[in-house]
């Protein structure tokens, strides 16, 4: 037979192995990126909080730094040792990302040539400002901090891991040396050695248990407590419905019938409760860790907390190794803005748009710090978050100068970052169909 004729007797289409269903699917998950996934679900007012925040964390840190200088200055040269915390990477220059918010920020060059920034007379009086609402809110956030440690396994929590969450929780910037030691009725520093024979940790001790304070923001929401049965409360079994917010493209969730409502009636151990016990994977551990993220992120300022925090508290707090997929799961509770390095969770029920609900003293000191944050007169009126990053983030860090001239991409898509190495993109994100079947009782 003649090699053209063989050509022509070649079947047209390829044919491949039949794989199963189940690994098809398992393939499919795998190849996709958590980012790639999630773009088509993205709730576009709460991208926008993140971006104000990643504006935010930038000043505010680079505002601490110069305020712990003795006289409130600080060369440049020497500020660039947190270009890494700030997270500008080279070659945008620090000065130029400095002098677009010229409300709050003075540069200035001495007699040899060396470049100086102070900060504004009026950045120095918000700065005042933030240590009294800090004060105000102190014993507040001790109470915070206290059912933290009431929530954990052994009752307490390295320094070091609660120092994670001093800005969200809004603690002092001296609250290791001295913050702490206003509260010795409620907690104690203590050293305890290494397990693994290193340097010694430091932890935060929980010294006596309130029964008032074991009751959870959504028992206070749900239900009304008189003041003896208050400090007779013992933490149990709970059944409680958590509030569910969906964007409007996730409402066919409704359409599988009962399943929400299975999880929303089920029984779980309330976060204040000995939880030692539990099955990790149950239905009622996974439950147990939604309360605890819920209790967490009600005890922020903001109801909002970056995830990657989180992990570390894992085993103190009896949540699951693969917590970004618990998250993603409950998409009515919370939501997971994905973009950047660092990815942020959210408590959908204190939104309203971009507006979080009930705004503390120190949130409405932050919106002061960001209304003159970049600040070059009205601007246009942003309509999605990608606009909002072009006429704020970017735009902070360009350089004046007509030959320096970069696009910069400061929140690289494709970079996981600081997320553990034990949470797969496979395990990250989940159809709707999935969904539902998450939630039907085993």
């Amino acid at each position: 037979m003649s090699l053209g004729l063989i050509n022509k007797l070649k079947p047209t289409k390829q044919f491949h192995p039949i794989i199963p269903n189940s690994i098809q699917f398992r393939q499919m998950t795998i190849s996709k990126r958590v980012q790639d996934r999630s773009k088509k679900k993205r709730v576009h007012d709460l991208e926008i909080v993140t971006e104000k925040w990643k504006i935010f964390s930038k000043i505010h840190h680079l505002m601490e730094v110069i305020k712990s200088e003795p006289e409130h200055i600080i060369s440049i040269r020497f500020l660039e040792q947190h270009r890494r915390q700030i997270n500008l990477p080279k070659p945008y220059k620090l000065s130029d990302f400095l002098r677009k918010s010229p409300k709050l920020f003075e540069l200035y060059k001495d007699r040899k040539g060396t470049l100086w920034v102070g900060m504004t007379q009026e950045a120095e009086e918000l700065l005042q400002e933030e240590e009294r609402e800090i004060q105000a809110h102190s014993d507040k956030l001790a109470e915070f901090v206290t059912r933290v440690l009431m929530m954990s396994v052994d009752k307490r929590l390295r320094v070091d891991k609660i120092a994670h969450f001093r800005r969200d929780f809004g603690l002092p910037l001296d609250f290791r040396n001295n913050w702490v030691h206003n509260y010795p009725n409620l907690f104690r520093l203590v050293n305890y050695e290494a397990d693994d024979g290193g340097v010694d940790h430091e932890f935060l001790e929980l010294v006596s248990w309130k029964n008032e304070w074991a009751v959870t923001e959504l028992e206070k929401i749900l239900g009304s407590f008189t003041g003896d049965e208050l400090n007779s409360h013992c933490p149990g079994k709970l059944s409680l419905a958590f509030p569910m917010k969906f964007p409007p493209n996730f409402k066919k969730v409704f359409r599988f019938g009962g399943t929400l409502e299975h999880f929303q009636k089920r029984e779980y151990l309330s976060p204040y409760a000995d939880a030692r016990g539990l099955v990790a994977g149950s239905h009622e551990f996974d439950k147990r860790a939604v309360a605890v993220m819920h209790e967490l992120l009600s005890f922020t300022l903001e109801k909002r907390l970056v995830t990657d925090h989180l992990t570390h508290f894992r085993r103190e707090l009896v949540m699951p190794q693969k917590l970004m997929r618990l998250l993603l799961k409950h998409f009515g509770i919370f939501y997971v803005s994905e973009r950047g390095k660092r990815f942020h969770v959210f408590l959908n029920e204190a939104y309203d748009g971009t507006q979080l609900i009930a705004k503390c003293p120190l949130v409405l000191w932050k919106e002061k710090v960001m209304n003159l944050i970049g600040y070059r007169g009205k601007k246009k009126k942003v309509a999605t978050f990608e606009e909002f990053s072009d006429i704020d983030d970017k735009d902070l860090f360009k350089s004046d100068s007509e030959d320096e001239r970069f696009r910069m991409n400061l929140e690289q898509d494709s970079t996981m970052g600081d997320l553990d190495s034990d949470m797969r993109v496979s395990d990250a994100e989940m159809d709707i169909e999935e969904v539902s079947s998450a939630y039907k009782d085993g």
